[in-house]
């Protein structure tokens, strides 16, 4: 199977400032190393690959499948990804689209009941939830096209680690316990459970189901997942299971290459995802809004309400507009320019807060901590903001026997019904309908964020919490916070639906919750999921610095 046949014809798209980065900015070289992601084996791992030569493509690769070994939760080989990329030799910017896509066989209402509604749990913990994985072959294309030292070289690490195993850890241990039952019963026990109980915290995980199929992918590049003896098995596990997969659901999968999606913001620019990713269309929106405020001059209270205000909108047009571009037409253009913002903003009052309802209905008929991202930066200025994805904590909750891969349940991002909420609790429209080889719509936002004297690198996951996060760290970043300090502020979120500002324990003070609820929000104090990694660069000082969020177990270094 060629890596992707979609992907080699789609013209290759270079940084719209050139290589030199904004305009009258020189060229930079860090001449420094970062890593942040999400575990310490899987930093290490992409540490290890630039070691050996490897750029900040190749450390993408290791880290990703490293991350696919240690943290099974949140990513895997059965899973799918967005990669932004900048290489600093020309400037080239691009999203690597690895996301996944329905089978051929799956239809508009294959969730709905005999009454034609949604039937509870058939999006998520069957294998009728599983979309064709992109991962593995988002792999290899990164390694091709733009790594230098090979996929097998960069999966070595991986494929160390579900060999010799690693340390379970407290976050993962939850996921195995709220997973038990259905591991229990199926072939996940082998690896996750110990005579049918989980395994205390520092018992040693192995995947050797999983070291074959990394040796396979390792040896024979995409088409040792997609093809031959590792995808007979994928199929049949799949099928036995209840599923839908066929083996030329596998042969047909193609990565894309997309081009990012650029906004501007007082002087800086944003590059972000594009749809099917959502993340970049709310946050170039977002910002476009309250670019027409002075945010600095305002008190803390009536300048989260307007945040929230440009969460609620950028949200509703998620619900209303988002989909897969090669599906359905996207109105991306309007959505992100000032002009559209300024109509937006006009509708948004300074001290009442707008119910979700007054805003115009879409057409119609939980927390999110599955995710992973990981922040690199090369000593030659190449970047990559990369988040992966199973969807919920270990997708289904269902491995393929003799694999060691976890099927996602991304299916669950579609709309089942038109109007109904997803499992994040997330509306859309029609436009987002279930269609053989479309893929879903996505929260994920990897992004770059630059300025005239920096540069941040960053991504959560999150679910629908994602784009908040990203834009609440790119106005502090923006505002001068230190990475480091902002990754640990107490965070806030609106979605449109349901009509509720919650926040995390600290993120508004008292004072601030009597004026946000006076001006008409309902707000909820509750755990916010996430797990940022960013690294940022100094260009005055040359500083380089590599942060992770404290809410996870993640680790950022320097080389």
């Amino acid at each position: 199977m060629p890596v992707t046949a979609a992907a080699a014809a789609t013209p290759i798209l270079r940084d719209e400032a050139g290589p030199a980065g904004r305009p009258g900015i020189p060229a930079r070289i860090p001449g420094k190393a970062a890593i942040a992601s999400a575990h310490e084996l899987a930093t290490q791992a992409g540490l290890e690959i630039l070691r050996e030569g490897g750029n900040a493509f190749d450390a993408a690769v290791a880290v990703s499948a490293a991350l696919a070994v240690v943290e099974p939760s949140s990513s895997g080989l059965g899973g799918g990804a967005f990669w932004l990329l900048h290489r600093a030799a020309d400037g080239m910017q691009i999203l690597i689209d690895a996301r996944e896509v329905a089978p051929g066989a799956a239809t508009r209402d294959m969730f709905l009941d005999e009454r034609g509604e949604v039937a509870s749990g058939r999006s998520t913990t069957t294998a009728l939830a599983a979309g064709i994985p992109g991962e593995p072959a988002g792999f290899a294309y990164l390694a091709e096209c733009y790594g230098r030292l090979g996929l097998a070289a960069s999966l070595q690490p991986a494929i160390r680690l579900a060999h010799k195993g690693f340390a379970l850890n407290a976050r993962l241990r939850g996921g195995i316990e709220a997973k038990r039952t259905i591991f229990e019963a199926g072939a996940a026990a082998a690896v996750f459970l110990s005579d049918g109980e989980v395994p205390a915290e520092g018992a040693v995980i192995r995947q050797p189901d999983l070291e074959r199929t990394l040796r396979t992918l390792a040896e024979r590049g995409a088409d040792g997942f997609y093809r031959g003896e590792v995808a007979r098995r994928l199929v049949e596990g799949v099928q036995a299971l209840g599923g839908l997969w066929t083996l030329a659901d596998l042969a047909e999968y193609q990565v894309k290459e997309r081009q990012p999606l650029y906004g501007d913001y007082h002087g800086a620019r944003i590059v972000s995802a594009p749809p099917p990713s959502s993340g970049g269309v709310g946050l170039i929106d977002a910002l476009n809004i309250l670019s027409g405020y002075d945010l600095g001059k305002l008190d803390g209270a009536t300048r989260k309400h307007l945040i929230v205000e440009a969460m609620r909108r950028v949200h509703r047009d998620r619900a209303e507009y988002l989909a897969d571009p090669d599906f359905v037409p996207v109105p991306t253009r309007q959505l992100i320019h000032p002009f559209y913002a300024a109509g937006q903003r006009a509708s948004i009052r300074m001290d009442r807060a707008t119910p979700s309802d007054a805003l115009p209905s879409i057409n119609a008929a939980g927390l999110g901590r599955q995710t992973t991202h990981f922040s690199i930066l090369d000593a030659e200025g190449n970047r990559v903001a990369g988040t992966m994805s199973i969807n919920f904590f270990f997708g289904s909750g269902l491995m393929v026997p003799g694999t060691g891969v976890m099927l996602n349940n991304e299916m669950d991002d579609f709309v089942a019904k038109p109007g109904v909420p997803n499992g994040f609790r997330l509306l859309g429209s029609a436009a987002n309908a279930i269609e053989p080889g479309k893929r879903p719509l996505s929260s994920m936002t990897p992004t770059f964020v630059e300025k005239s004297d920096g540069l941040m690198i960053l991504g959560t996951p999150g679910g629908s919490f994602i784009m908040g996060m990203v834009l609440l760290a790119t106005l502090d970043w923006l505002d001068g916070v230190p990475a480091q300090e902002f990754v640990k502020r107490g965070r806030y979120h609106h979605q449109y639906q349901p009509d509720v500002l919650s926040f995390e324990p600290g993120a508004l003070s008292e004072e601030e919750r009597k004026v946000l609820q006076r001006y008409g929000h309902t707000i909820r104090e509750s755990r916010q999921p996430g797990n940022m990694q960013i690294v940022t660069w100094d260009y005055a000082s040359g500083a380089v610095r590599a942060v992770s969020d404290p809410r996870g177990v993640g680790v950022g270094v320097v080389y």
